[in-house]
């Protein structure tokens, strides 16, 4: 079993703050409020928002060279790349021992579908596992509320132990602070679909079939070659772990064609895929090859159902 790092707000402890606002200049508020208090507190700062938000802040900051901006785009949009990406941009600039602060807005109402909004929520939630106990570095999450999305606004604020305001942070009380992400239930697959049980001596057919669906579903060469790999991985981990077999299913929706895997075993780290594996790590590369691979890994697994994971691979419109 994994460990549960519990997050907190106590000094010397991770913070994540979400920071509801409506507007640019509620933006810079925020955000340069928090980047001020990180300047005079001789911290660095790393700012990964979208394109229009960095401009605001770029003119503001004057290039100051304690405050660095990063290309979002590098990590990806599949969100189980980006507590590596986040791990690797505050390890590069953390080197002089000094705290590093993040500002990081999530594109949301660009999220592609309900499944892709479903695992951004995931990964806010799983941030504060990953990061409880490093005192080196603390993040604020800009959301806009413009649209007045009230629901949408208390299922992020879910995610997140502290909210900013008026230049300070409180505890959430409505953070979920549960040891289990209450996933919601997987959609049940569009109809047609395609559907075989594999064992050991199908890993062939298995990616023979992924790859002709996969093709017929209007996938690029260059995702159908990504896919393969990922198909390998993914049911290799089934009939290692899984009981000797899996279940395969295949189909397209809106715009994405989709390969799941069933079988019976269950992955006990809620971090499995999302840390980038060592150089001389043995085993354990199969989901983070996945997330790389894809446009979007779902997981849900638990010791009574079993496992169940989906790999998302965006079709050309």
């Amino acid at each position: 079993m994994s460990t549960i790092l519990e997050p907190s707000d106590d000094a010397g402890a991770f913070r994540h703050e979400l920071y509801p606002y409506r507007g640019d200049a509620q933006f810079l508020d925020g955000a340069l409020g928090f980047i001020r208090e990180a300047l005079e507190g001789e911290e660095t700062v790393v700012v990964a928002v979208p394109p229009d938000k960095a401009s605001l802040l770029r003119h503001e900051l004057a290039k100051e060279p304690a405050v660095t901006f990063v290309d979002t785009a590098t990590a990806g949009p599949n969100p189980g790349r980006h507590i590596a990406a986040w791990a690797a941009w505050m390890a590069e600039r953390s080197g002089d021992g000094r705290p590093v602060r993040g500002i990081g807005e999530t594109a949301w109402r660009k999220a592609r579908n309900a499944a892709h909004l479903s695992e951004l929520r995931h990964h806010e939630w799983l941030i504060n596992r990953a990061f409880a106990h490093s005192a080196t570095w603390s993040m604020l999450c800009p959301y806009d509320a413009s649209d007045e999305d009230e629901s949408a606004l208390r299922s992020l604020s879910d995610c997140h132990p502290l909210i900013r305001r008026d230049g300070h942070h409180v505890r959430n009380a409505s953070y979920l602070a549960a040891d289990v992400y209450p996933f919601e239930a997987l959609a049940a697959p569009c109809d047609p679909y395609q559907e075989m049980i594999y064992t050991h001596d199908d890993l062939a057919a298995v990616r023979s079939k992924t790859t002709q669906c996969a093709s017929d579903a209007g996938v690029p060469q260059e995702g159908l070659a990504k896919l393969a790999v990922a198909v390998t991985e993914i049911a290799t981990n089934s009939i290692r772990h899984g009981g000797g077999q899996g279940t395969l299913r295949t189909w397209t929706q809106d715009a994405t064609f989709l390969c799941e895997f069933r079988d019976a075993g269950y992955i006990s780290d809620i971090m499995a895929g999302r840390v980038r594996p060592t150089a001389d790590q043995i085993g354990g590369r199969g989901l983070w090859l996945a997330h790389q691979l894809c446009d979007l890994v779902e997981i849900r697994s638990t010791p009574h159902e079993g496992t169940t994971v989906r790999l998302h691979m965006d079709v050309p419109r």
